[in-house]
C-alpha cells in the first residue's frame, strides 16, 4: 500500500493480494481519522459483501470468488465505540455477466484499488440503535 496525502485528501494505491477494508481501516488509523468520505474503483477477485434483513436485524454475508471490477466503492469513516476508526463501506461489483452490491466485509485486491479518502473537521461517533440493529451515526462536539 502506498498513499499519498495533501490537504484534506488522501490517495491510497493497493496492489494485487491487498485486502481493501484493512488497509483503509489502517490509513485512517495512521492518520487519526475521525470523519471522512471514501471513494474507489480497482479490480478484486475475492469479497464478502452483506445486505441487511431488517425484519431480524441480521447481516445475510455472500462469498464472492471471480474476477470483478469495482464499479462503485463508496462509503464513510467515524469514530467506533471503542475509539478506532469506524468503516462503513459499500460497494457495486461487475463481474462476466453479473452485477452484485452491498456492504463491503473484505475485498481482496487482484490488479490495483484507487481508493480517495476525503477528510472533514468533524467529530462523527457510532451508537448502537437497538430498532435497526445497527451502529448509527452520532455528532460529536470537536474538542
Amino acid at each position: 500500500m502506498e498513499y499519498v496525502k495533501k490537504g484534506g485528501v488522501i490517495a491510497v494505491r493497493l496492489v494485487k493480494g491487498e485486502e481493501i477494508v484493512a488497509s483503509v481501516a489502517a490509513v485512517a488509523e495512521r492518520e487519526n481519522i475521525s470523519a471522512a468520505y471514501v471513494s474507489g474503483i480497482g479490480a478484486v477477485g475475492r469479497a464478502t459483501i452483506g445486505v441487511l434483513r431488517t425484519a431480524d436485524k441480521k447481516y445475510i454475508k455472500r462469498d464472492l470468488e471471480e474476477d470483478m471490477e469495482i464499479a462503485s466503492l463508496t462509503g464513510n469513516v467515524s469514530v467506533g465505540a471503542d475509539g478506532k476508526p469506524y468503516l462503513h463501506l459499500h460497494v457495486v461489483l461487475g463481474g462476466t455477466g453479473s452485477v452484485y452490491a452491498g456492504h463491503l466485509n473484505e475485498a481482496l485486491v487482484s490488479a490495483t484499488a484507487e481508493i480517495f479518502i476525503t477528510t472533514f473537521d468533524a467529530g462523527i461517533g457510532r451508537y448502537y440503535d437497538e430498532d435497526t440493529g445497527l451502529n448509527l451515526m452520532k455528532f460529536e462536539e470537536l474538542k
